[in-house]
């Protein structure tokens, strides 16, 4: 009996002495003890595999460790036992939606402490001569197919960034420098029409009006021809064009060009039938012309003050002395018209004008005018 007890009593001192020894070793890791793994897959045509599996296995068949790649391609992964192992990549079927094995590497060492660099680069020869004639064509093909995309790409970058610069320029009123930046871009991309446009526009700023007027129409052909229309870009145009027209005293082809600017957009009309007014009234036109341009730009914008002023004062051009009493007789209109201008824009540029007509006439003055608004 006493035996028996010494005996437990040794067993159990041996247990003690051995179990702070044996359990971290077999069933805790140590943390430098396990090594990771990073890398890039991407296809045949250089374009970033994503949503794929990298599949971690010791014999290609029982997997270890599955990690998953990002939208651009990449994967990386941690805690992983050292060892030799085969490193594969799965892919979904496109036609089918099932994974299947589309790369793989054999007898990677893995150590410990050690992060792996494993990529899947399936452009590489020693993959693509295991394809078919059929496949390597197919991949030839895309691969001119993506390099044309990327140079397209490139260039609109580049584009947009002088497009940029030219607005910039335009607004600036350094009309020089945005033609020949324009003129630079319609040469790499004939076929856009907002570069037309802004060509268009930079040559009227340079007084080149002929040649403004043959970007801008070819803005508008382009534009109207393409596969997206932009409506704003055809209207800018014609309005642009109306501007270009005005300079060279076509105005026909200025009010013209107008009305068209305002059917493309109608949210604009107001701007539109207002520089329409604007034309007429400076070029002359008869009172009736520029009485209706100047009605049309109202009705779309009952809040843009010139067309007021510019109705009055042509008008006021059919006025009238009263015989018996000396005194001006201004057509229907024309007072209201004046006054709307000076309710709208009571210390505009052409507010005192607005009142000394309305004082010719014998309208009473209101104070309301000396408020601050501006046109």
């Amino acid at each position: 009996m006493r035996h028996t007890k010494i005996w437990k009593f040794w067993l159990a001192a041996m247990a003690l002495a051995i179990l702070p020894g044996l359990f971290p070793a077999t069933m805790y890791a140590d943390v430098k003890t396990l090594a990771t793994i990073h890398g890039h897959a991407q296809d045949p045509a250089g374009v970033p595999i994503g949503n794929a599996e990298v599949r971690i296995s010791p014999d290609g068949k029982a997997v270890k460790y599955t990690f998953t790649t990002d939208a651009n391609g990449d994967y990386k992964g941690a805690d992983i036992v050292p060892g030799t192992y085969y490193i594969l990549l799965w892919q979904k079927d496109a036609t089918t939606g099932a994974l299947k094995q589309i790369d793989y590497f054999e007898n990677v060492k893995i150590s410990a402490g050690e992060d792996v660099l494993q990529d899947f680069d399936l452009s590489r020869p020693e993959y693509l001569k295991k394809l078919t004639p059929e496949q390597q064509k197919a991949i030839a093909d895309a691969k001119a197919k993506n390099a044309g995309i990327m140079k397209e790409n490139q260039d609109v970058k580049k584009l947009n960034g002088m497009l940029a610069d030219a607005r910039a320029d335009i607004t600036a009123k350094k009309f020089d420098e945005a033609a020949a930046l324009m003129s630079q871009a319609t040469q790499v991309k004939a076929d856009a029409g907002v570069l037309w446009l802004e060509l268009g526009i930079a040559q009227d700023g340079q007084k080149k009006y002929d040649d403004a007027v043959v970007s801008l129409k070819k803005a508008i052909d382009l534009d109207t021809a393409s596969k997206k229309p932009n409506p704003e870009v055809q209207a800018n145009a014609q309005n642009a064009l109306g501007e270009a027209y005005a300079h060279t005293n076509k105005v026909p082809d200025a009010a013209a060009a107008y009305e068209a600017a305002a059917k493309i957009l109608p949210t604009n009309a107001g701007m539109y039938y207002s520089n329409e007014t604007i034309v007429l009234s400076q070029a002359g036109a008869p009172v009736d012309a520029v009485v209706a341009a100047a009605d049309k730009a109202i009705a779309a914008d009952p809040k843009r003050a010139i067309p007021y002023y510019l109705k009055g004062q042509a008008l006021i051009n059919k006025a009238t002395i009263d015989p018996k009493t000396q005194k001006i007789v201004a057509p229907p209109g024309t007072e209201e018209a004046y006054e709307k201008y000076l309710d709208l824009a009571p210390d505009g540029p052409q507010a005192n004008d607005a009142k000394a007509v309305l004082q010719e006439i014998g309208t009473k003055q209101s104070t309301k005018y000396t408020a601050g608004k501006k046109n």
